[in-house]
Order: structure tokens, then C-alpha cells, then sequence
């Protein structure tokens, strides 16, 4: 039974734009293990969407179900609705892949593909249909690696495997693949874990960048980052979306103990 969308306004400090995607009743089990329980959720435009909590407490469950992502995962099965624009995004007639360049992933770990730079970014605008000939596509690399600051640093060497790069470059190089198939959504699944603080300074640079074209939701463990970079912040616990609110008043003042608790460092 898919439930129904209620008032786009439930939350308190929603930031401003148009209502971009709506989640409602979302629930995730695997196999007859409940793993998230009924969240309610709206994103808006160009805004930045910190996921905060806890490890397993279903931030980066619920981050796939926007993109349908736990779609791979054998046994995983999700309830409710998630709205794209208004349109149901779990609806049978959809075509994932399409929602895939929509809605991208930037995953914890970067993962380039083993092929050149250069193909790297040009791979999905080729499966997408999205360069009517080499001149479009040389475009469309050069403008996504610019747009994801990677263009100075590696333009002499386009034809060079991406997995050369260093980690925080490999990162902005899936960023920069991400872009290049125009997408309205990009989903980050910590993606700065496994960089240094130099190239973690460089993504959160771009993610603020990025925000004023795109809409973009984030799953970190580490709460500066998420005051650094977001808008608004919702914290997760036990599958449950405790709270979501303005990302100062979260830090600040929120509205349940566990919350609290929780950015204080009494459970983590």
C-alpha cells in the first residue's frame, strides 16, 4: 500500500526552493527485519541535506531509496512512496536507468571506472545519448571536470587511467561523472571518509558550489562537516528519522533529547 502525500510543509526551517523530491511512510526491510520505519521527508531545491546519526541507523539505507539503489540488493524490499517532481519514483513503469542519471550517487569510496579519464566522464552522456558527436562530448568532459574542479589539475593527461589519481582527486573525478549526465539530484555517501584533510576541504568547497545548481543530499559521520556544508540537517537513530530542521538550530537547540545526546558525545 503506498501511502499518501501529505502537506509539503510538515517540517519546521524548511529552506528555500520548490519542493524537489517527498518521501512518505518509507520503509525498508530486509527480509521480514525492518530496517527503517516510516520516514517522512521533503528536500527542496539547491539546498545541501546533511543525513547525520549513528552507524546503522539507516541514513545510507534511506539515502538509496532515492535512487532506488537497494533495488540491487537481493531480499531488500521498500514500501511507501518517493516523489521526484511530483512523479512516484518506485512506479513500475519508470525506467531506473533514467532516474539513475537524474538522481546520481557519489559513493564513500571513489570508484573510477578502469578506463582513461577522459571516459570516464564521457561514459554516461554516451549511454544517455547526450553529445551528438566528438566536439559535444569533448565539451561535456571539459565543462564536468571544471564544474567539479579537476579540469587544471588533469586536462594533459585525459587519456590516463582515472585510478592513477590520487583519492581526493578520484573522488571529484566521480563527481565530475556524476555531472555529465546532467542531474538534478546528486546523493553523497560520506564521501569524504577516505580523504585527507586537504582533498576533504576541496570536496566540501565543491559540494557548496555544486548546491546552486543542483539539489544535493549527504550522509556523513562527521557532524563539523555537516555544519560546514548544509543547509539543514536530519538526524537518524534505530531507523527512525528523529528530527530535520535548520542545520544551526540542529547543532544548537533540537527538539528531542536524542538529538541532543547524540552531537554531545553521549552515543555514537
Amino acid at each position: 500500500m503506498r501511502a499518501t502525500l501529505v502537506n509539503a510543509e510538515k517540517f519546521v526551517g524548511v529552506a528555500n526552493g520548490a519542493l524537489k523530491m517527498a518521501a512518505r511512510d518509507v520503509r525498508v526491510f530486509y527480509g521480514e527485519s525492518e530496517a527503517l520505519h516510516g520516514v517522512d521527508l521533503d528536500i527542496y531545491e539547491n539546498e545541501v541535506l546533511a543525513f547525520i546519526g549513528p552507524s546503522g541507523c539507516g541514513k545510507s539505507t534511506f539515502l538509496r531509496c532515492l535512487n532506488r539503489m537497494n533495488d540491487t540488493i537481493d531480499g531488500c524490499r521498500v514500501t511507501g512512496r518517493i516523489e521526484l517532481d511530483g512523479e512516484d519514483i518506485y512506479d513500475r513503469s519508470l525506467d531506473v536507468v533514467l532516474l539513475r542519471a537524474r538522481v546520481g550517487m557519489v559513493f564513500q569510496k571513489p570508484n573510477p571506472f578502469p578506463k582513461s579519464i577522459y571516459e570516464n566522464i564521457a561514459y554516461g552522456p554516451r549511454l544517455h545519448g547526450l553529445a551528438s558527436g566528438r566536439a559535444e562530448l569533448d565539451d561535456i568532459v571539459e565543462r564536468s571536470l571544471q564544474r567539479a574542479g579537476l579540469w587544471e589539475e588533469v586536462k594533459d593527461r585525459l587519456e590516463q587511467p582515472g585510478t592513477g589519481l590520487s583519492g581526493g582527486q578520484q573522488q571529484r573525478l566521480c563527481i565530475a561523472r556524476a555531472i555529465a549526465v546532467s542531474p538534478e539530484v546528486i546523493l553523497m555517501d560520506e564521501p569524504c571518509s577516505a580523504l585527507d584533510p586537504i582533498a576533504t576541504a576541496k570536496v566540501e568547497q565543491l559540494i557548496t558550489e555544486l548546491s546552486e545548481t543542483y539539489t544535493i543530499v549527504i550522509v556523513t559521520h562527521n557532524m563539523q562537516q555537516a555544519a560546514r556544508v548544509s543547509r539543514r540537517t536530519a538526524f537518524f537513530h534505530l531507523g527512525n528519522l528523529v528530527e530535520v530542521d535548520d542545520t544551526t538550530k540542529i547543532f544548537t537547540s533540537p527538539s528531542d533529547g536524542r538529538t541532543e545526546d547524540y552531537i554531545t558525545g553521549r552515543f555514537g
